[in-house]
């Protein structure tokens, strides 16, 4: 048998959440299979093409549902996990009992664990520090900003290299690896340790021009990143720039999108107000009521910004 996994791409929680089902699924169901990956991206066109689903199974973890007949299983804790009105009513009548959404988890991973430990009876005490990790990094649970832009901890430096690797291949790497290694032993292997050295610089550089672009009013930080060609950042960098914030703004390009990314200070001292996957869904994005993201077309960067403007302008009230 084949089964097929798809996953949030260039994410922790969604690079953990694959490789903790896979060992689920395995375990569970399908002992003789083999497991392939997709990495998936919000786009602002199709999310889902009709060859991803190729697998004798196949699997969404930490992505949007899909109604299409050949999911077989489906975890996700995002608020804005359904493209249409339509979607949402096409999940709440499946009667398979393996569609699963919770959007009170604060990661897909530890979602995916409670479920197959209280539904299924399975347990992995070995993967209990990747669910952990999944949890603090998806969750924002850092001691401080300097904590997560200094990396220290091995997930840190796994989570820069799986956000800032080229294409799928590392990441996949990655997922692999994550189900029988721990962290450590897979930051140390050759291939990744010396991506993460490279990438590591390339953060360095990202934090000299975060402070040089952005500014910070009414508690929202403010940044455009179109002109230095960064396509992503660690979003605790505005943070430890800012401590004081409360929220951040930013634009950035990327070879399949113009994106405009909203998050929030997992420190800050009065009590945030705003939900900020709601207010992405207003422009077509989505998320978390603590962090969003909105993807408009490739070279939409008028738009990005008008919009990035208008939720400055909203956060700052």
């Amino acid at each position: 048998m084949r089964a097929r996994v798809l996953y949030h791409d260039h994410c922790f929680d969604g690079a953990a959440s694959s490789a903790f089902v896979t060992r689920f699924l395995r375990e569970k169901f399908y002992e003789n299979t083999d497991f392939f990956y997709r990495g998936l991206a919000h786009r602002a066109d199709q999310l889902f093409e009709a060859e991803y689903f190729d697998g004798d199974v196949n699997v969404i973890v930490d992505f949007k549902y899909s109604p299409d007949p050949r999911l077989t299983w489906w975890f996700d804790h995002h608020q804005s996990a359904f493209l249409s009105p339509e979607d949402a009513e096409h999940f709440r009548h499946d009667t398979s009992g393996r569609k699963m959404f919770d959007p009170s988890y604060r990661s897909c991973t530890k979602f995916i664990a409670t479920v197959a430990r209280e539904k299924y009876g399975f347990e992995a005490p070995d993967l209990e520090d990747l669910v952990t990790w999944a949890d603090i990094v998806d969750g924002a649970l850092y001691e401080s900003a300097e904590s997560v832009v200094e990396m220290k901890e091995p997930a840190m430096k796994l989570t820069l290299v799986i956000e800032g690797a080229k294409g799928s291949e590392v990441v996949q790497k990655i997922i692999r690896a994550m189900q029988t290694e721990p962290l450590a032993a897979i930051v140390q292997e050759p291939e990744i340790n010396a991506l993460y050295e490279k990438l590591h610089q390339d953060h360095l550089h990202t934090i000299d021009v975060i402070r040089r672009e952005g500014s910070c009013e009414g508690g929202v930080i403010f940044f455009d990143l179109v002109a230095s060609g960064i396509e992503g950042y660690n979003k605790f960098i505005p943070y430890y720039l800012f401590p004081d914030s409360s929220y951040t703004v930013s634009v950035s390009t990327s070879s399949f999108r113009t994106k405009v990314s909203v998050g929030s200070n997992p420190w800050a001292r009065p009590p945030l107000q705003h939900n900020l996957a709601t207010i992405c869904e207003r422009y077509g994005g989505g998320g978390h009521a603590k962090v969003g993201a909105i993807s408009f077309p490739i070279g939409a960067v008028v738009e990005a910004r008008k919009a990035a403007a208008e939720i400055r302008e909203e956060l700052k009230s």
